[in-house]
C-alpha cells in the first residue's frame, strides 16, 4: 500500500533546518525539497521516464522558487509525461531553442552567408551586398531569429524599397534574403526556408533597352562621328566603341598593355588593378572571366591614332584633366549629344552593341555561338556555357569584325543593308568570300 504524504506548507520548508546529512521533505507526486547538510534547500522531481527509466529533474532553490512555483513546474512535468515527453529532455530543448533565438539571429546568419559568397564575389559587389544589408535588411530583421521569421516579417523591407519605388533594390533584396534563409536550412538552423513565397510579392519595372538606331541611318551616324569638333580622343573612343561594341567600363579602364596589335587581339581581363580614387576601376569583363575581342584592321588603325594621343599613359583613355584616370563614364554619351542626339530616346552608347548584334544577325553569315560570345553575354546554361567559353569560336570572330567594320564603311555614303552586304554579286570581293573558304 502507498505511503501517504501529507503535503508540504510554506511555514515547514522555511523551518527545515540542516542536519549531519541531506535529508528530504516530500509534498507527493514526485515533488520533494531536498535540505542539504551545508543549509540550502533545492527542489526536485522524480518521475519515470516515457522510456521506462527513472529520472531526476531539479527545478531551482528554495526561496527563491516557492512552494507553490514548484508544484506549478510539477504540473507542468506530469502533463508532459502524460504526453509520452521527457520533461529533461524538454527543457533541454527550450534552452537550446532559447540559445539559437539569440545566435542564430537573422544578422549572424546574414554574416556568415555574406562572407561564404564574398569568397567567389568581386570585392565592389562584396562591398554593395553587405551595404545594402546594413542599410535596408539588417535594421528591420537583424535582430530576430531566423526560426521565428515569416514571410509576412520578410515581406516588410522589401515594401518598403517598393514604396519609395526602389523596384530594382527590391528584387536583390529579395534575392539575399531567400540565399540568407536558405544558408540558414543548409546550416540546421531551419527546417524549410519561408523567403520561398517572396517570388512576385513586389512590382517589377518593365526592362529599359538601351535606344539604338536602327541600320538605314548608320550613314548619318558614321558622318558625324567623323564631323565631332571636341575632343579627339573622344571622337576615338565613340569611334572604337561603334567599332568593337564593347561595355562602357571594359572601354573607360583599359590599360595599354592589354591590345596586342601584332596579332589584332585585345585581351579584356576578368580584373583589373584597382586605380586609388576611381570608383570600380577594377572591372574587367563583365561576366568576371576575360574576353577576347579580335580587332579589324579599321580599330588597329584607329586605336594606331590613339597611340599617338595617349601613347605615354598606361591608359588608353585618360580623363582631360588627370592621365592617371579614366575619361568619365558619360564621356560617349555626352559625345552623342552634342552630335544631335538624344541619348534617352535615339542612341547611346550600349545601344552600339544592339546595332551591331543586329546586322550580325541579319547578315546570315554568323553562329550563333559566334555572336553570343563577341557579345560578351552570359550563357545560361552551364554545360553550354563552359563550352563556348573554351571554344571562343575566335577564328570566326576575326572574320566577323572585320566584316562589321567593312560594312561600317560600307554605310558611309549610303545605306546597304546587312543581308545585301553580306550576299554580294560573286565578283565584289568580300570577307564573305573568305568566310565560305
Amino acid at each position: 500500500m502507498a505511503r501517504t504524504v501529507t503535503p508540504l506548507s510554506d511555514a515547514k520548508c522555511e523551518a527545515a533546518k540542516p542536519r549531519e546529512k541531506d535529508y528530504t521533505l516530500f509534498d507527493g507526486q514526485g515533488l520533494f525539497l531536498l535540505v542539504k547538510a551545508n543549509g540550502s534547500k533545492v527542489w526536485r522531481f522524480k518521475f519515470t521516464r516515457p522510456s521506462g527509466k527513472g529520472g531526476l529533474a531539479t527545478f531551482g532553490s528554495y526561496p527563491a522558487l516557492s512552494l507553490k512555483a514548484a508544484r506549478v513546474r510539477r504540473a507542468e512535468a506530469l502533463e508532459l509525461l502524460a504526453n509520452g515527453i521527457d520533461p529533461i529532455e524538454n527543457a533541454r530543448q527550450v534552452r537550446a531553442a532559447a540559445v539559437a533565438a539569440t545566435t542564430n539571429t537573422f544578422k549572424a546568419v546574414g554574416l556568415e552567408w555574406h562572407a561564404a559568397g564574398a569568397r567567389k564575389w568581386s570585392k565592389d559587389h562584396a562591398a554593395k551586398v553587405l551595404t545594402r544589408l546594413e542599410q535596408h535588411l539588417f535594421p528591420v530583421l537583424g535582430d530576430r531569429s531566423v526560426a521565428d521569421l515569416k514571410v509576412r516579417d520578410l515581406i516588410q523591407p522589401l515594401k518598403s524599397a517598393e514604396k519609395n519605388d526602389h523596384l530594382e533594390l527590391a528584387g536583390r533584396l529579395r534575392q539575399y534574403i531567400d540565399g540568407i534563409m536558405r544558408y540558414a536550412v543548409q546550416h540546421g538552423h531551419i527546417d524549410s526556408n519561408p523567403a520561398r513565397d517572396l517570388q512576385g510579392v513586389t512590382a517589377t519595372r518593365k526592362a529599359a533597352h538601351r535606344p539604338a538606331l536602327p541600320l538605314e541611318r548608320l550613314p548619318e551616324l558614321l558622318q558625324r562621328i567623323d564631323d565631332y569638333k571636341g575632343r579627339p580622343l573622344t571622337r576615338l573612343a565613340v569611334g572604337l566603341t561603334l567599332l568593337v561594341f564593347i561595355r562602357s567600363s571594359e572601354l573607360r579602364f583599359a590599360r595599354r598593355q592589354e591590345v596586342d596589335s601584332r596579332n589584332s587581339l585585345w585581351t579584356i581581363p576578368a580584373e583589373r588593378e584597382a586605380i586609388d580614387g576611381v570608383k570600380h576601376s577594377s572591372r574587367g569583363a563583365k561576366m568576371r572571366t576575360p574576353h577576347l575581342v579580335p580587332l579589324s584592321r579599321q580599330a588597329l588603325d584607329l586605336l594606331a591614332q590613339v597611340d599617338q594621343l595617349s601613347g605615354r599613359y598606361e591608359l588608353l583613355f585618360p580623363g582631360d584633366h588627370y592621365h592617371h584616370k579614366p575619361m568619365s563614364e558619360n564621356t560617349v554619351n555626352a559625345a552623342l549629344r552634342r552630335m544631335g542626339y538624344d541619348t534617352k530616346t535615339e542612341v547611346c552608347g550600349h545601344g552600339f552593341r544592339a546595332m551591331a548584334c543586329s546586322a550580325l544577325v541579319e547578315s546570315g553569315l554568323w553562329s550563333r555561338e559566334a555572336v553570343e560570345r563577341q557579345m560578351s553575354h552570359q550563357e545560361r546554361n552551364s554545360v553550354r556555357a563552359a563550352y563556348i567559353h573554351k571554344a571562343e569560336h575566335l577564328e570566326e570572330r576575326r572574320l566577323m569584325v572585320q566584316w562589321w567594320a567593312d560594312y561600317l564603311d560600307a554605310n558611309r555614303k549610303q545605306h546597304v543593308t546587312p543581308y545585301d552586304f553580306a550576299h554580294p554579286a560573286a565578283e565584289a570581293g568580300n570577307v564573305l568570300e573568305l568566310f565560305r573558304a
